[in-house]
């Protein structure tokens, strides 16, 4: 039999059954109440009764007997109440005091170690040097546009802006409606030959005859621009756009930026591919005369060819 090293022995009776009587102590104690209370309040209940059928005697003396066994019956339940209250104060110290219990340490068994798998062992990597770059590339944030000095100078308006206007994505196509001003084929890549190129966007917010200004650029340099005061309503559609000799649509990307005063209010970008048309020279005929020395001194009339440039369009 297993010994316990602190206390210097195994009492199986009284670790085992002690807890057990002091656990039953308590319950019984309790139970000793709720039943005590019980009873207390079924004889205050009875000798109530008893008082009022007292009332309803017609005979003195039977009427004083219930009256009298009435209240003897609630001096009862008074003393039933009072032994309640106590019971449920008192009761479990009285009964420890009338049978001690001795707690003991109950037994420790001591765990046996299971034998944990060995491990395996495994081939650690040499870690390899990491590269460090020599440069690094930190992006810079992309500039807020500003409207170009030779459009500023052209400003009529002295109506503020209000800083609440707003515009829709720019949509660019090559037609629009001009009765809904909505674009017609609207794309982002546009081959030459071109034509005329239209941004087309509604809006809200706008104030009459606030100065506005679109701004055409291409690979960063104007190509193009228009100001004036504000002539449509506070809300809507409208468009800006650009129809310009064929020749002037080289490829590349393009950005159209609206401006509301001096404040950009949005960006919009497409691109153009192909060769733009340009004009070619054709050769023509055309009589020149020349004076040639001949014996007679007469002079004679040759043919040349000289060039005259006409247009044509290639793409």
């Amino acid at each position: 039999m297993e010994t316990n090293g602190r206390s210097g022995g195994y009492n199986p009776r009284s670790s085992v059954l002690m807890p057990s009587i002091s656990l039953d102590l308590a319950s019984f104690i309790r139970t000793a109440t709720f039943v005590v209370l019980f009873f207390a309040l079924y004889a205050f209940w009875r000798g109530r009764v008893a008082i009022r059928a007292s009332g309803e005697m017609q005979y003195h003396r039977l009427r004083e007997q219930r009256l009298l066994h009435g209240w003897q019956v609630i001096f009862w339940a008074i003393l039933l109440l009072a032994l309640a209250g106590w019971l449920n104060f008192y009761g479990e110290a009285t009964a420890y005091s009338v049978f001690p219990v001795t707690a003991t340490s109950s037994p420790t068994l001591t765990p046996s170690l299971t034998p944990s798998p060995s491990l395996s062992p495994t081939i650690t990597e040499t870690p390899s040097l990491t590269p460090s770059l020599e440069f690094t590339y930190t992006p810079s944030p992309s500039p807020i546009p500003q409207l170009p000095l030779s459009v500023l100078g052209q400003f009529t308006s002295q109506v503020t802006p209000n800083p609440g206007a707003a515009f829709s994505p720019l949509t660019f196509s090559r037609g629009i409606n001009f009765n809904t001003y909505l674009a017609i084929g609207a794309g982002t890549v546009f081959a030459n030959p071109v034509g005329g190129v239209y941004a087309t966007f509604s809006y809200d917010g706008m104030l009459p005859d606030v100065q506005w200004s679109a701004v055409w650029y291409r690979e960063g340099e104007m190509v193009h621009y228009e100001t004036k005061p504000w002539d449509g309503g506070t809300g809507g559609y409208g468009y800006t756009e650009w129809i310009p000799n064929a020749e002037e649509w080289l490829p590349g990307i393009y950005q159209v930026v609206i401006f509301v005063g001096m404040d950009p209010k949005v960006t919009g970008e497409f691109e153009v591919t192909g060769a733009p048309a340009t004009s070619s020279v054709t050769p023509t005929a055309s009589a020149t005369a020349t004076p040639t020395a001949s014996k007679t001194n007469s002079p004679t009339i040759t043919a040349t060819h000289t060039r005259r440039p006409t247009a044509t369009a290639d793409e």
